[in-house]
C-alpha cells in the first residue's frame, strides 16, 4: 500500500490530487492500493486514518469523458443506494470526476457460473427493477444515442470498422425506426449490465455496481443487454420477463430480442473506440469483434423480420 506522496503513474497522481482535495480527509494519514477489475477506469481501494471503514474509490480512465458523463453516473449511484440494492455512497469529487464509496468487505464480483442458480437470477432481477424504478436520472441518453455518438467517435478517430458495417447500419436504423414508432418506455437504466457489476455476499444478497453508463434507456434494452451478457437460454428469459411484466406479450419478447442487437451493436461499437484511445492493457479489438458476431447472430435470425413488425 503506498502513501500520499509517492505516486509513479498518472493514475496514482490522479487518485492523489483527488484525495487531497477532499476536506473531510485533510490532516489525515491516507494510504492506497488498486483493486483488480474494470476496463473503464482504475480503482483503488483507499485507508484512512480514523475512519470506520475503508473506501473504494474510482479513477476515471483516459478518453472515458467521450462516452461517460460523471454526473449522471453520480445520480445513478445515489439512486441505487437508495433502493438498498447499490453500494454506500460517500462523496463524489466532482472536480476529478471520481466517486467515493465504503468498500464493501465480505462482498465479490459475481460470475457467469454464479448465474447458473435461478434463484439467484430472480433475486438480481428484483434489485435491477428497483433501480429501472426510480426517478428519473438527470440525463437521458437511449441506445439510439449512444450508438450514433460511438459512431461518430470511431469516424472522427479514423478508428475500424467491420466489413460488412454498411449492412450492420442499415439494420440497426430499420430497428430504430419501428421502435421509434412504437415509442420509448424511458426509465433508469445501468446500460452495463455485465456480471461482475453483480455483488454478493456470504448470505446471498445482491448489490448493484457500476453506473457510469447509466442513463434514461428503454428498459427493454437493459433486459436484453442483461440477458446477453448472461446467456440465458429461451426458458429463463421467459421466467425472468413474467416476473419482471407480470406478463409477457409478443411485443413484449420483440422488443427484448431487437435491442439484443442494439445492445452488441453498441459495446462493438465503443470497443473500436477504447481501441483507439485506451491505455488500460484490455484486447478491446478481440471484444468488438465478438459483440459484432453477436449482433450479426440476432440480426440473421429467421425471426428478425417478424420481430421488427410486431415492435
Amino acid at each position: 500500500m503506498k502513501r500520499l506522496g509517492e505516486a509513479s503513474t498518472a493514475a496514482e497522481r490522479h487518485l492523489e490530487q483527488a484525495i487531497q482535495g477532499y476536506s473531510a480527509w485533510a490532516g489525515r494519514e491516507v494510504g492506497y492500493a488498486p483493486v483488480s477489475g474494470g476496463i473503464s477506469n482504475s480503482n483503488w481501494r483507499v485507508s484512512v486514518e480514523g475512519a470506520p471503514t475503508a473506501y473504494f474509490v474510482k479513477v476515471p480512465g483516459q478518453g472515458t469523458d467521450m462516452f461517460i458523463d460523471r454526473h449522471t453516473a453520480h445520480d445513478a449511484s445515489v439512486k441505487a443506494a437508495s433502493t438498498g440494492y447499490g453500494a454506500p455512497v460517500v462523496a463524489f469529487l466532482e472536480a476529478h470526476g471520481v466517486e467515493v464509496f465504503e468498500f464493501m468487505e465480505g462482498w465479490r464480483p459475481s460470475s457467469n457460473r454464479d448465474f447458473l442458480d435461478p434463484d439467484l437470477c430472480h433475486r438480481a432481477l428484483r434489485g435491477l427493477k428497483a433501480f429501472n424504478d426510480q426517478p428519473l436520472l438527470v440525463q437521458t441518453k437511449t441506445a439510439f444515442d449512444m450508438i450514433e455518438e460511438h459512431q461518430r467517435q470511431v469516424r472522427e478517430l479514423g478508428g475500424l470498422w467491420p466489413d460488412d458495417h454498411a449492412w450492420l447500419d442499415r439494420q440497426y436504423r430499420r430497428a430504430r425506426q419501428a421502435l421509434e414508432a412504437s415509442g420509448i418506455d424511458l426509465a433508469p437504466c445501468m446500460n452495463d449490465t455485465l456480471a461482475g457489476n453483480f455483488m454478493l455476499n456470504d448470505r446471498g444478497d445482491i448489490r448493484l455496481v457500476d453506473f457510469e453508463y447509466a442513463s434514461n434507456n428503454d428498459r427493454h434494452y437493459e433486459l436484453a443487454l442483461w440477458f446477453g451478457e448472461m446467456f440465458f437460454d429461451p426458458a429463463m428469459e421467459l421466467a425472468l420477463l413474467e416476473d419482471y411484466f407480470g406478463t409477457v406479450t409478443a411485443q413484449t419478447l420483440a422488443r427484448v430480442y431487437v435491442n439484443k442487437a442494439l445492445a452488441d451493436l453498441k459495446w462493438s461499437t465503443w470497443a473500436m473506440v477504447q481501441h483507439a484511445v485506451s491505455q488500460l492493457d484490455f484486447d478491446f479489438y478481440k471484444y468488438g469483434a465478438l459483440k459484432h458476431m453477436r449482433a450479426r447472430s440476432v440480426i440473421h435470425d429467421p425471426r428478425w423480420e417478424a420481430w421488427l413488425k410486431h415492435l
